[in-house]
């Protein structure tokens, strides 16, 4: 009863077509998988991605890669359960799961590595531009490898073949049904979906309540003032909980600062207990929108990897917050700035493995040709203002570096998690950017507050690098590379909306990637 109604989330309810040629139980070996029937319900109309493989091509793959028995049917039964549609690209290129999937997979240290695969993951996620047809010979090795990579890898983790059929959505479904669906989605098999439960109830009930009344846009109100807007506002906010007090009148009083600033909390703002644009805006968002952003982010949330014993380090790009831990113990947050519109930050998995003290700034590429050379023909005397020097040429271009001090772009240190993104965790001289709610401001790497207690987090297990000699370190003015003993697992994450000290949180959506995912809702 459960894989039925499970069905329910992803469009895979089996129907009486006749299955796939390869599902024809026509064998010799005893079969450890059994196929799910061709899911013929799903078309180009109602598929999740609007790309489709031919049977054929499916057949030659497997022919091609020698698949065992248990393998063979275990890829038959994912595309009969999809219909052959693409799960990993559709025509506007890589799905966001193809992101998720390579951050699981690096942090779970899968020895099955596929180094081209990777490449090729890579080249798909950075580019915004890519356009995909049916009969890209490519683009079809590319999703087939992707499917064979999930399906090694939920053997290494024992994933169930429900579990792994139901990883990435097949079929559009409206928002309720969808709802239902994730609510009967195992906390066992998915832990990190299990807290957001609760608020997708209340979510849902407040949709089927009919949501809440605009609240009309205000000038900047603060305690002790009276308007008549205050009474919509505080029924606004005794819907959602952030008021207990059933008070209707127009005074701006103690209770509702409280309120107002719990919900400035629980969105991405200040706690100032002002309540103005921002906060009206956050205000007005419909019920209906909460709950499909609540929807997303489950999904997102099924490609977290478990919780480890030791320490990890967070970061999730909306909330411009990082969240240091050891095992189920949260050590500290930290505001953080992330790249802005045309820089943004990947969402990906690594390894923290080196500290870098008083480092050299090497520009990239792209920088030094779109800002620091019309720069330097404006003020020739650009390059020795900013303590940078020409170290060589390549490609036409120079190579310029900065070198280490307080006025460094990165700051006095930087934290490296190797991977093929070039972003890393640094320092910053321009700490007024933190003062702001949106912190959207970067070239793509991401800037901390608070890099000396990052550099405490890293090194703890270096007993030698004192509180004094990591001070001494950052202010030396020379370069110094430190290995981390034992390497912190990175997760970089894009979450609007997530449970954070038992309060749901909800952010903007910086880049975008809730519309793509919405418009397939």
């Amino acid at each position: 009863m459960r894989r039925l109604l499970l069905f329910a989330l992803t469009g895979l309810l089996a129907c009486d077509a006749p299955p796939s040629p390869a599902a024809d139980p026509v064998v010799t070996e005893v079969r450890k998988v059994e196929i799910t029937p061709r899911n013929t319900s799903i078309t180009k109309e109602n598929a999740y991605n609007n790309l489709f493989l031919d049977s054929a091509r499916i057949a030659k793959f497997i022919s091609e890669q020698h698949l065992d028995p248990e393998t063979t049917d275990r890829m038959w039964s994912f595309y009969n359960a999809r219909n052959y549609e693409y799960a990993w690209l559709d025509s506007l290129g890589a799905v966001e799961q193809v992101a998720a999937f390579r951050s699981l997979y690096t942090y779970s240290k899968d020895s099955s590595s596929n180094k081209t695969l990777d490449r090729q993951i890579d080249a798909l996620v950075d580019d915004d531009d890519m356009q995909v047809t049916e009969n890209n010979q490519a683009m079809m090795n590319t999703e087939l490898q992707l499917t064979l990579r999930l399906i090694n890898h939920f053997k290494v983790t024992n994933g169930s073949i429900e579990q792994l059929e139901h990883m990435i959505p097949a079929q559009k479904y409206p928002v309720m049904v969808l709802a239902d669906s994730m609510l009967l989605v195992s906390n066992e098999e998915f832990p990190a979906v299990a807290p957001m439960k609760e608020p997708l109830r209340a979510y849902m009930q407040y949709v089927k309540n009919g949501g809440w009344k605009t609240v009309s846009s205000v000038k900047s109100l603060r305690k002790g003032q009276s308007s008549p807007e205050i009474p919509a506002i505080k029924n606004r906010l005794q819907m959602t909980g952030e008021l207990q007090q059933n008070d209707s009148t127009a005074l701006f009083n103690e209770e509702l600062e409280n309120a107002v600033n719990n919900f400035r909390e629980t969105h991405g703002m200040s706690q100032n207990g002002v309540i103005n644009d921002s906060v009206i805006r956050q205000m007005n968002v419909p019920a209906d929108k909460r709950l499909a952003q609540i929807l997303v982010n489950m999904e997102r949330m099924k490609w977290m990897p478990p919780t480890p014993e030791g320490r990890m380090i967070l970061v999730n790009i909306p909330a411009f917050t990082l969240h240091a831990s050891e095992g189920s113990r949260k050590l500290f947050d930290m505001p953080i700035v992330v790249g802005k519109e045309g820089h943004s930050t990947t969402m990906f998995a690594g390894f923290l493995n080196q500290v870098v003290f008083s480092p050299y700034w090497n520009i990239p590429r792209s920088i030094v040709r779109k800002e620091i050379l019309p720069a330097m023909s404006r003020n020739h005397g650009y390059l020795a203002s900013r303590n940078m020097e020409i170290t060589g040429h390549a490609g036409g271009l120079p190579v310029i570096r900065q070198r280490p001090g307080a006025r460094n772009a990165l700051g006095r240190v930087k934290f490296l998690f190797p991977n093929s993104y070039n972003i890393y965790f640094h320092d910053t001289p321009d700490k007024s950017l933190f003062q702001r709610d949106n912190r959207a401001y970067s070239h793509g790497c991401i800037r901390l507050k608070d890099p000396v207690d990052m550099a405490k987090y890293v090194l703890d297990d270096a007993p030698e690098w004192t509180d004094d000699k990591i001070d001494a370190a950052m202010k030396s003015g020379r370069q110094r590379f430190v290995p981390v003993k034992h390497p912190v697992p990175v997760i970089i994450t894009y979450y609007t909306a997530w449970m954070q000290d038992g309060a749901l949180h909800f952010a903007d959506d910086v880049y975008d990637h809730d519309t793509r995912f919405l418009s397939k809702l």
